[in-house]
Protein backbone atom coordinates (compact mmCIF):
# COMPACT_ATOMS: atom_id res chain seq x y z
CA UNK A 1 0.00 0.00 0.00
CA UNK A 2 0.86 3.23 -0.74
CA UNK A 3 2.63 6.11 2.13
CA UNK A 4 1.30 9.10 3.19
CA UNK A 5 3.33 12.21 3.17
CA UNK A 6 4.12 13.93 6.12
CA UNK A 7 1.53 15.88 6.57
CA UNK A 8 -1.02 13.66 6.05
CA UNK A 9 -2.07 13.68 2.53
CA UNK A 10 -1.92 11.68 -0.30
CA UNK A 11 0.37 12.16 -2.78
CA UNK A 12 -1.35 11.81 -6.72
CA UNK A 13 -0.05 11.89 -10.40
CA UNK A 14 -2.70 13.18 -12.92
CA UNK A 15 -2.20 11.51 -15.98
CA UNK A 16 -3.57 13.58 -18.57
CA UNK A 17 -4.35 16.70 -19.41
CA UNK A 18 -7.33 17.18 -21.38
CA UNK A 19 -10.91 19.31 -20.62
CA UNK A 20 -12.30 16.71 -18.17
CA UNK A 21 -8.72 16.50 -16.17
CA UNK A 22 -8.43 19.92 -16.07
CA UNK A 23 -12.46 21.01 -14.67
CA UNK A 24 -12.39 17.99 -12.45
CA UNK A 25 -9.46 15.92 -11.89
CA UNK A 26 -7.03 18.35 -11.24
CA UNK A 27 -8.76 20.88 -9.13
CA UNK A 28 -10.45 17.93 -7.10
CA UNK A 29 -7.22 16.98 -6.10
CA UNK A 30 -5.43 20.48 -5.42
CA UNK A 31 -8.22 21.41 -3.19
CA UNK A 32 -9.06 18.31 -1.05
CA UNK A 33 -7.32 18.30 2.19
CA UNK A 34 -6.53 14.38 1.87
CA UNK A 35 -4.94 14.26 -1.42
CA UNK A 36 -1.97 16.93 -2.98
CA UNK A 37 -1.61 17.16 -6.69
CA UNK A 38 2.04 16.32 -7.00
CA UNK A 39 2.65 15.54 -10.84
CA UNK A 40 1.20 15.96 -14.19
CA UNK A 41 1.89 13.81 -17.10
CA UNK A 42 0.08 13.86 -20.80
CA UNK A 43 1.08 12.85 -24.15
CA UNK A 44 1.00 16.59 -24.98
CA UNK A 45 4.04 17.92 -22.72
CA UNK A 46 2.90 21.41 -23.04
CA UNK A 47 -0.63 20.35 -21.89
CA UNK A 48 0.82 18.93 -18.58
CA UNK A 49 3.11 21.69 -18.16
CA UNK A 50 0.32 24.37 -18.40
CA UNK A 51 -2.26 22.15 -16.16
CA UNK A 52 0.76 21.18 -13.76
CA UNK A 53 2.05 25.17 -13.07
CA UNK A 54 -1.87 26.01 -12.96
CA UNK A 55 -1.68 24.08 -9.43
CA UNK A 56 1.76 23.90 -8.33
CA UNK A 57 2.42 20.53 -9.45
CA UNK A 58 5.56 18.99 -11.07
CA UNK A 59 5.75 17.96 -14.99
CA UNK A 60 6.77 14.37 -15.47
CA UNK A 61 8.73 13.70 -18.51
CA UNK A 62 7.05 9.87 -18.58
CA UNK A 63 4.76 7.92 -16.92
CA UNK A 64 7.34 6.19 -14.96
CA UNK A 65 8.84 9.50 -13.54
CA UNK A 66 5.31 10.25 -12.23
CA UNK A 67 4.89 6.80 -10.58
CA UNK A 68 8.24 7.37 -8.84
CA UNK A 69 7.10 11.39 -7.16
CA UNK A 70 3.60 9.34 -5.66
CA UNK A 71 1.27 7.26 -4.18
CA UNK A 72 -1.66 7.15 -5.81
CA UNK A 73 -2.52 7.94 -10.12
CA UNK A 74 -5.52 9.65 -11.52
CA UNK A 75 -6.68 8.83 -14.81
CA UNK A 76 -8.46 11.10 -17.39
CA UNK A 77 -7.28 9.70 -21.04
CA UNK A 78 -9.27 7.12 -23.40
CA UNK A 79 -10.63 3.84 -21.73
CA UNK A 80 -7.49 1.95 -24.02
CA UNK A 81 -4.62 3.90 -22.72
CA UNK A 82 -5.80 3.79 -19.15
CA UNK A 83 -6.11 -0.03 -19.36
CA UNK A 84 -2.67 -0.60 -20.54
CA UNK A 85 -0.89 2.36 -18.09
CA UNK A 86 -3.29 1.25 -15.28
CA UNK A 87 -2.09 -2.12 -15.35
CA UNK A 88 1.84 -0.51 -15.08
CA UNK A 89 0.40 1.75 -12.29
CA UNK A 90 -0.92 -0.84 -10.41
CA UNK A 91 1.84 -3.15 -10.46
CA UNK A 92 3.93 -0.14 -9.58
CA UNK A 93 1.86 -0.75 -6.08
CA UNK A 94 0.12 2.91 -6.76
CA UNK A 95 -3.80 3.38 -6.01
CA UNK A 96 -5.75 4.26 -8.58
CA UNK A 97 -8.76 7.03 -9.79
CA UNK A 98 -10.18 5.14 -12.99
CA UNK A 99 -12.39 6.92 -15.64
CA UNK A 100 -15.29 4.83 -16.84
CA UNK A 101 -15.29 3.00 -18.88
CA UNK A 102 -12.01 1.08 -17.25
CA UNK A 103 -10.85 -0.23 -20.89
CA UNK A 104 -12.21 -0.48 -24.41
CA UNK A 105 -13.09 -4.10 -24.33
CA UNK A 106 -13.57 -6.31 -21.55
CA UNK A 107 -10.78 -8.47 -22.19
CA UNK A 108 -8.58 -4.70 -21.27
CA UNK A 109 -10.94 -4.31 -18.19
CA UNK A 110 -10.35 -7.88 -16.89
CA UNK A 111 -6.53 -7.42 -17.09
CA UNK A 112 -6.92 -4.08 -15.12
CA UNK A 113 -9.21 -5.79 -12.35
CA UNK A 114 -6.24 -8.38 -12.15
CA UNK A 115 -3.49 -6.17 -11.83
CA UNK A 116 -5.33 -4.16 -8.85
CA UNK A 117 -5.98 -7.72 -7.51
CA UNK A 118 -2.72 -8.66 -7.52
CA UNK A 119 -1.19 -5.58 -6.29
CA UNK A 120 -3.62 -5.05 -3.49
CA UNK A 121 -4.16 -1.71 -3.92
CA UNK A 122 -7.17 0.72 -3.99
CA UNK A 123 -8.77 1.53 -7.71
CA UNK A 124 -12.02 4.30 -7.49
CA UNK A 125 -14.23 4.15 -10.60
CA UNK A 126 -15.44 7.79 -11.11
CA UNK A 127 -19.19 7.09 -11.27
CA UNK A 128 -20.11 11.08 -10.70
CA UNK A 129 -23.48 9.88 -9.88
CA UNK A 130 -23.13 7.37 -7.54
CA UNK A 131 -21.24 9.91 -4.67
CA UNK A 132 -23.48 12.35 -4.62
CA UNK A 133 -25.54 13.22 -1.47
CA UNK A 134 -28.62 13.60 -3.23
CA UNK A 135 -27.54 10.02 -4.98
CA UNK A 136 -27.33 8.20 -1.84
CA UNK A 137 -30.18 9.41 -0.24
CA UNK A 138 -32.74 8.48 -2.99
CA UNK A 139 -30.79 5.31 -3.00
CA UNK A 140 -31.15 4.53 0.62
CA UNK A 141 -34.56 5.37 0.38
CA UNK A 142 -35.71 2.87 -2.52
CA UNK A 143 -33.86 0.04 -0.44
CA UNK A 144 -35.47 0.84 2.47
CA UNK A 145 -38.95 0.39 0.69
CA UNK A 146 -38.01 -2.45 -1.06
CA UNK A 147 -40.88 -3.51 -3.96
CA UNK A 148 -39.67 -2.17 -7.24
CA UNK A 149 -40.38 -4.02 -10.69
CA UNK A 150 -39.14 -1.77 -13.17
CA UNK A 151 -37.01 1.08 -13.84
CA UNK A 152 -35.73 3.36 -16.47
CA UNK A 153 -32.91 5.91 -17.33
CA UNK A 154 -32.90 8.46 -19.56
CA UNK A 155 -29.28 10.62 -20.62
CA UNK A 156 -29.95 13.23 -23.80
CA UNK A 157 -27.38 15.56 -24.71
CA UNK A 158 -25.47 16.69 -28.03
CA UNK A 159 -21.99 17.16 -26.52
CA UNK A 160 -20.47 15.01 -29.12
CA UNK A 161 -22.07 17.88 -31.38
CA UNK A 162 -19.92 20.67 -30.17
CA UNK A 163 -18.33 21.54 -27.30
CA UNK A 164 -15.34 20.93 -25.23
CA UNK A 165 -15.66 17.03 -25.69
CA UNK A 166 -16.98 16.91 -29.07
CA UNK A 167 -13.14 16.58 -30.21
CA UNK A 168 -12.75 13.14 -27.85
CA UNK A 169 -11.65 10.65 -30.14
CA UNK A 170 -12.44 7.97 -28.59
CA UNK A 171 -16.09 9.16 -28.02
CA UNK A 172 -17.27 10.18 -31.62
CA UNK A 173 -14.99 7.04 -33.25
CA UNK A 174 -15.15 4.28 -30.54
CA UNK A 175 -17.25 4.91 -27.34
CA UNK A 176 -20.17 7.07 -28.64
CA UNK A 177 -22.79 7.54 -25.74
CA UNK A 178 -23.05 3.70 -24.60
CA UNK A 179 -19.37 4.09 -23.74
CA UNK A 180 -19.21 6.98 -22.52
CA UNK A 181 -22.52 7.64 -20.64
CA UNK A 182 -23.63 4.23 -20.54
CA UNK A 183 -21.93 3.40 -17.15
CA UNK A 184 -23.30 5.85 -15.64
CA UNK A 185 -26.64 4.92 -16.55
CA UNK A 186 -26.66 0.76 -15.89
CA UNK A 187 -24.66 1.79 -12.40
CA UNK A 188 -27.62 3.70 -11.15
CA UNK A 189 -30.15 1.11 -12.45
CA UNK A 190 -27.77 -1.78 -11.23
CA UNK A 191 -27.64 0.07 -7.87
CA UNK A 192 -31.45 0.86 -7.72
CA UNK A 193 -33.08 -2.54 -8.66
CA UNK A 194 -30.46 -4.97 -8.30
CA UNK A 195 -27.22 -6.44 -10.00
CA UNK A 196 -28.02 -6.43 -13.87
CA UNK A 197 -27.87 -9.74 -14.58
CA UNK A 198 -28.23 -9.75 -18.86
CA UNK A 199 -28.57 -7.11 -21.54
CA UNK A 200 -32.04 -8.44 -23.15
CA UNK A 201 -32.12 -6.10 -26.10
CA UNK A 202 -30.04 -3.43 -27.49
CA UNK A 203 -30.37 -1.10 -30.56
CA UNK A 204 -28.69 1.58 -31.56
CA UNK A 205 -30.45 3.93 -34.31
CA UNK A 206 -29.17 6.63 -36.49
CA UNK A 207 -27.31 9.39 -34.43
CA UNK A 208 -26.06 7.38 -31.98
CA UNK A 209 -29.32 6.83 -29.92
CA UNK A 210 -29.17 4.16 -27.69
CA UNK A 211 -31.95 1.66 -26.23
CA UNK A 212 -31.18 -0.74 -24.19
CA UNK A 213 -33.67 -3.39 -22.30
CA UNK A 214 -31.96 -4.96 -19.01
CA UNK A 215 -32.63 -8.03 -16.42
CA UNK A 216 -32.37 -7.66 -12.77
CA UNK A 217 -31.66 -9.87 -10.13
CA UNK A 218 -35.07 -10.36 -8.59
CA UNK A 219 -37.27 -9.76 -11.52
CA UNK A 220 -37.18 -6.62 -12.60
CA UNK A 221 -36.91 -4.97 -15.57
CA UNK A 222 -35.45 -1.57 -16.85
CA UNK A 223 -34.57 0.43 -20.08
CA UNK A 224 -31.98 2.90 -20.76
CA UNK A 225 -32.20 5.48 -23.56
CA UNK A 226 -28.82 7.00 -23.81
CA UNK A 227 -27.87 9.65 -26.95
CA UNK A 228 -24.66 12.54 -27.10
CA UNK A 229 -25.86 13.78 -30.59
CA UNK A 230 -29.36 15.17 -29.64
CA UNK A 231 -29.65 18.94 -29.91
CA UNK A 232 -31.27 19.07 -26.11
CA UNK A 233 -30.49 21.78 -23.95
CA UNK A 234 -29.86 21.67 -21.20
CA UNK A 235 -28.60 17.97 -21.07
CA UNK A 236 -31.38 15.69 -19.43
CA UNK A 237 -30.36 12.76 -16.99
CA UNK A 238 -33.12 10.94 -15.41
CA UNK A 239 -33.29 7.51 -13.90
CA UNK A 240 -36.75 6.86 -12.65
CA UNK A 241 -38.02 3.13 -10.66
CA UNK A 242 -41.81 2.15 -9.90
CA UNK A 243 -43.32 -0.29 -8.32
CA UNK A 244 -45.46 -0.86 -5.14
CA UNK A 245 -44.43 2.23 -3.61
CA UNK A 246 -45.22 4.27 -6.22
CA UNK A 247 -42.78 6.61 -8.66
CA UNK A 248 -39.64 7.59 -7.64
CA UNK A 249 -37.25 9.48 -9.49
CA UNK A 250 -33.59 11.24 -9.57
CA UNK A 251 -31.81 13.88 -12.13
CA UNK A 252 -28.64 15.35 -11.76
CA UNK A 253 -28.01 18.69 -9.71
CA UNK A 254 -25.85 21.55 -12.03
CA UNK A 255 -21.98 21.29 -10.72
CA UNK A 256 -22.75 17.46 -9.47
CA UNK A 257 -18.67 16.46 -10.87
CA UNK A 258 -16.84 18.48 -8.85
CA UNK A 259 -19.18 17.93 -5.52
CA UNK A 260 -19.27 14.03 -6.93
CA UNK A 261 -15.56 13.76 -7.45
CA UNK A 262 -14.52 15.50 -3.85
CA UNK A 263 -16.80 12.61 -2.10
CA UNK A 264 -14.85 10.06 -4.07
CA UNK A 265 -11.69 11.70 -2.63
CA UNK A 266 -12.81 11.63 0.60
CA UNK A 267 -13.49 7.64 0.40
CA UNK A 268 -10.15 7.21 -1.36
CA UNK A 269 -8.00 8.38 1.20
CA UNK A 270 -10.35 7.00 3.80
CA UNK A 271 -9.65 3.45 1.84
CA UNK A 272 -5.96 4.24 1.66
CA UNK A 273 -5.40 5.33 5.00
CA UNK A 274 -7.17 2.28 6.66
CA UNK A 275 -6.26 -0.35 4.06
CA UNK A 276 -9.13 -1.15 2.57
CA UNK A 277 -9.61 -2.03 -1.08
CA UNK A 278 -13.31 -2.87 -1.35
CA UNK A 279 -15.68 -0.13 -2.15
CA UNK A 280 -19.30 -0.34 -3.85
CA UNK A 281 -17.78 1.78 -6.92
CA UNK A 282 -13.92 0.03 -6.99
CA UNK A 283 -12.76 -1.96 -9.83
CA UNK A 284 -14.97 -4.49 -9.74
CA UNK A 285 -17.76 -2.36 -10.14
CA UNK A 286 -16.14 -1.18 -13.20
CA UNK A 287 -15.64 -4.36 -14.76
CA UNK A 288 -19.40 -5.88 -13.94
CA UNK A 289 -20.06 -2.74 -16.09
CA UNK A 290 -17.56 -3.42 -19.17
CA UNK A 291 -19.43 -6.95 -19.47
CA UNK A 292 -22.73 -5.19 -19.71
CA UNK A 293 -21.69 -3.14 -22.31
CA UNK A 294 -19.93 -5.86 -24.37
CA UNK A 295 -23.24 -7.54 -24.23
CA UNK A 296 -24.94 -4.43 -25.30
CA UNK A 297 -22.43 -3.58 -28.53
CA UNK A 298 -22.95 -7.41 -29.65
CA UNK A 299 -26.40 -7.32 -29.69
CA UNK A 300 -26.48 -4.08 -31.20
CA UNK A 301 -24.67 -5.31 -33.75
CA UNK A 302 -26.69 -8.68 -34.85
Amino acid sequence: MGQLIADGQLRVGLVGAGPWAATVHAPGLADHPGTALTAVWARRLEAAQALAETHCAATAASVEELFAQVDAVAFAVPPSVQAELGVRAAEAGKHLILEKPIAADLDGAQRLADAVAAADVAALVVLTLRYSAQTQEWLAGLAQAGGWAGGGARWLSGALLGGQYAASEWRQDDGGALYDIGPHALDMLDAALGPITEVVAARQSPGDLWHLMLAHDGGAISTATLSLRLPVQPTVVEVAVWGQHGYRTLGRKPGSAQESYTALLDDFAAMIASGTTTHPCDVRRGLHLQALLEQARHLAAK
